[in-house]
């Protein structure tokens, strides 16, 4: 049976107010799925049982479908900080581990330009609880890979404004680092397009349940509360086949597709504040049509979750409904003339362009109703 409460894996464990603050806290618009409850129950029933532990989960499926969201409600379930790190295709061992950097002298520091001195005080400052790619994104406002590409342009810099005897060194752990030694739920999002075998080695030896990682420092062990949830896109382009490495090491696998009805229009509702429950399940039952009409014929876009609440987001404020359609979802799927006409076809084929039609009547006869006067006619 599944709880609500959360479940402290760890009772006895002290978070400081800065790592409370990253336990994600669950908004109205969310709807405890059944991947979750699963999930819950599986990592409670395990989490002391040894080698038969759930702390490495693999969540499957379209973009859109909740991966992220489930990935931070396990945060709430089990009261862990979460964090995450978005890999790319150029990663190297530093995104996985950190890097060391240079303390560059005083005499020094103020000869260089001023983006990167704001970037080099921001590291020199930092109290080591943030890792060095996350100060890079706060102080720039750049997406992670840009940041681990200043990250090794700040690397360079420093070590050419730091020549002779007596230099200090800092290490500055990566964002996987942090979560690893402290105990944190963290989500490592599309490893599938890491190009280096030695990254995903690097990350493969990390994920052993009695793993380590080693820094040029020291050599950290994994945190008994850290859980490592994958999401990765399925057919996503530019991904390859996920590790069979990494697979291996994983304890527990959702497939995610779409949610049930009911809780996308629960989610609808609260994410848009639509409360016309008609017209959500209308949108909903289309949705789902062309999520497995694309499936069914190959049609590689996607029709998920994101695109059901901006078509309904639409509606809500007015759109029609048949032509948001096409710029709110269908096009999000293809532009393909073949494969639209497949699409119409198929919600033809479900009576659901007559249930639209019936949704834009009933809207302008809305708009038609006189308005009624308190004092009557004059």
């Amino acid at each position: 049976m599944y709880e609500h409460a959360s479940y402290v894996l760890s009772p006895a464990r002290q978070l400081t107010d800065a790592e409370n603050a990253l336990i994600w806290k669950k908004p109205t618009s969310h709807k405890d799925s059944e991947e979750e409850k699963r999930i819950y129950n599986e990592v409670k029933r395990n989490w002391h049982r040894g080698e038969m532990k759930i702390a490495n989960i693999l969540l499957e499926g379209d973009a859109g479908s909740g991966k992220t969201q489930l990935a931070k409600a396990l945060s709430a379930d089990f009261g862990l900080p979460y964090t995450k790190v978005t890999c790319f295709a150029d990663m190297d061992k530093t995104d996985i581990i950190g890097a060391i950097l240079p303390v560059i002298p005083s005499d020094r520091l103020e000869q260089i330009k001023s983006v990167d001195l704001e970037v080099m005080k921001a590291l020199y400052e930092n109290d080591g609880f943030r890792s060095m790619t996350e100060i890079l994104m706060d102080v720039l406002g750049v997406t992670q890979e840009q940041a681990s590409l200043k990250m090794k342009q700040i690397l360079k810099l420093a070590a050419e404004n730091s020549d002779g005897d007596g230099v200090e060194y800092r290490f500055y752990p990566s964002e996987i680092v942090r979560a690893y030694r402290k105990g944190y739920l963290l989500e490592i999002q599309e490893p599938t397009v890491i190009r280096d075998a030695a990254v995903l080695m690097a990350l493969n030896s990390a994920l052993e349940l009695d793993g380590s990682i080693n820094l040029p420092t020291e050599i950290v062990h994994r945190h008994e509360d850290f859980i490592a949830v994958i999401t990765t896109n399925r057919s996503y382009a530019g991904t390859r086949p996920l590790n069979e490495a990494l697979r291996d090491r994983v304890q527990h696998t959702e497939k995610m597709d779409l949610p049930s009805k009911e809780i996308m229009i629960a989610r609808a509702f609260a994410k848009t504040g639509y409360t016309d429950e008609k017209a959500l399940e209308v949108l909903a039952d289309s949705i789902i049509i062309l999520d497995q009409t694309a499936r069914a014929n190959a049609i590689k876009g996607v029709a998920g979750m994101r695109s059901y609440f901006y078509w309904a987001d639409a509606v809500a404020v007015g759109a029609s409904v048949r032509e948001s359609l096409y710029h709110k979802v269908i096009y999000k799927i293809t532009t393909d003339t073949e494969e639209i006409k497949i699409l119409e076809d198929a919600l033809a084929r479900q009576g659901l362009p007559d249930r639209m039609n019936e949704l834009e009547n009933e809207k302008k006869n809305e708009h038609r109703k006189p308005l009624r006067s308190g004092h009557g006619e004059t």
